[in-house]
């Protein structure tokens, strides 16, 4: 048995039990030399430094006291980026009253402001724009397993 996403998954939710945090992803490259075990966590209120380097040292541990000693890994503990897809309802709720570009599994697009999350999906106020018209909304649920890939839109203006 070696290191996967599925061992470091579950050595990753064990060292943040206790806390507000959630893991969003966990990957881990292939390379058989010295593989690169990557783990992307967050927070009800965000996610600090510190609590990054205290969810790498714990996973450090565990891959240790499973793996033994000396195996040779890279580890990186970080908060998702702006550009990362949101995956999970924890994720939308922290991003309530944000814009959103969202891709569904028909292929439609849909943009708009995420209004509410509820257990099954979200709330979206879409954005409707028609050719020499000013820009209309209509309120629109989406269920979680409609959405393919959901992205904060970050405004400049």
């Amino acid at each position: 048995m070696g290191l996967t996403a599925q061992t470091i998954l579950a050595m990753a939710e064990d060292s943040i039990r206790d806390t507000d945090l959630f893991i969003v992803d966990v990957a881990v490259s292939d390379s058989a030399v010295r593989p690169k075990v990557t783990v992307l966590a967050d927070g009800e209120q965000g996610i600090t430094i510190d609590q990054c380097a205290t969810i790498s040292r714990r996973i450090s541990k565990r891959i240790e006291e499973a793996f033994g000693e000396e195996l040779s890994y890279t580890i990186e503990v970080s908060s998702p980026g702006v550009d990362f897809p949101l995956t999970q309802p924890k994720q939308f709720q922290r991003n309530v009253g944000r814009n959103l570009k969202l891709k569904l599994q028909d292929g439609a697009e849909k943009t708009g402001k995420l209004e509410e999350v509820t257990e099954t999906g979200i709330n979206l106020l879409e954005e409707i724009k028609q050719k020499g018209k000013k820009a209309t909304y209509e309120p629109v649920q989406i269920p979680f397993g409609e959405i393919v890939k959901a992205n904060v839109v970050i405004s400049f203006k």
